[in-house]
């Protein structure tokens, strides 16, 4: 049974909104020093590395997590190489408001795959919701002039982070069907480490894949580049990452997907603050539209498959 909201239940619902808005801000803000892939290529490299203390069982042949390799190699490309790498990509040209109002669509996407590919129920409710949901969405994309979706020129960051979301939809409902041994499982750091582990596999192609075939400017080595790395390798990865779990396992995924939609708020926040980067309107009907999408649909019947790391 799911316990109500307490002062500490609240505290890690907001932290993880909060994480994943920052890295978004972060991201943008170094994106003329470190390529981007690059970037998440050396922030997932850290996270191992931060993880061995404590999850360097998981690596043992016996731990149960090399029989499920096709299943892990699959979960770190969804994750660890896709998402995070076309999260990065959208704000070489787009705003962390717009990719965090993007992402923000994932329950759409979610309903969709779930539907298509899963077998899941669709209501009604459901329905209303995305509609609801998508015309925030597309609110996002044409800027707040509706008439421009007769000829929408969508830039590059917008159609990464689309790519991102059904990326993460896919990787969530892949969630839902548990393959995983129970000792991996039931540890946050043991089930990261699996995934961080053949996702740097991914992770580690495509930066060099971006090296080859982009050649992008040098890296601008330095206390910036440095700083940044542990910062996202630490806040919106580890902290974030068990902050979620834990709240989860305390007020389940409907409740906390209302606070997961504080990420473009907070986005929003910090853009302002750091980058000069002021919302708009159509900001605000955006994310009215899509949290008031994701409010209707999540009223009767439960989506399953929850993100848990940005």
């Amino acid at each position: 049974m799911h316990q109500r909201l307490s002062p500490t239940t609240i505290l890690l619902l907001t932290i993880p909104p909060l994480m994943w808005a920052s890295n978004a801000v972060v991201g943008r803000m170094v994106n003329q020093i470190v390529p981007p892939v690059l970037l998440n290529c050396l922030r997932w490299a850290l996270v191992f590395v931060l993880l061995l203390p404590v999850a360097h069982r998981v690596l043992r042949p016996g731990s149960g997590m090399w029989s499920q390799w096709r299943r892990y190699l699959m979960l770190g490309l969804l994750s660890v190489g896709c998402y995070n790498a076309l999260q990065y990509l959208a704000l070489q040209t787009s705003t962390p408001i717009n990719v965090t109002l993007v992402g923000s669509s994932m329950p759409v996407w979610l309903l969709a795959l779930g539907a298509l590919f899963f077998g899941a129920p669709v209501s009604m409710r459901q329905i209303a919701g995305a509609v609801l949901s998508i015309v925030g969405v597309l609110v996002v994309l044409c800027r707040g002039d509706l008439q421009l979706l007769q000829g929408v020129r969508l830039v590059p960051g917008d159609l990464y982070m689309l790519l991102a979301t059904v990326a993460w939809s896919v990787y969530s409902w892949m969630l839902t069907q548990p393959k995983d041994p129970a000792h991996i499982r039931s540890d946050w750091a043991a089930f990261l480490m699996a995934q961080v582990v053949f996702g740097m596999f991914w992770a580690g192609a495509f930066a060099a894949g971006e090296q080859v075939l982009l050649d992008p400017p040098p890296t601008d080595w330095g206390w910036a580049v440095a700083a940044t790395l542990l910062y996202v390798a630490v806040g919106p990865s580890l902290l974030a990452y068990q902050c979620w779990n834990a709240a989860l396992r305390r007020v389940g995924p409907n409740m906390a997907g209302f606070f997961a939609n504080l990420t473009p708020l907070f986005a929003a926040l910090l853009s302002a603050a750091f980058l000069g980067e002021a919302p708009h309107a159509y900001h605000a009907l955006a994310f009215a539209l899509i949290v008031g999408g994701i409010m209707v649909s999540s009223r009767r019947g439960e989506t399953r498959a929850v993100a848990s790391e940005s």
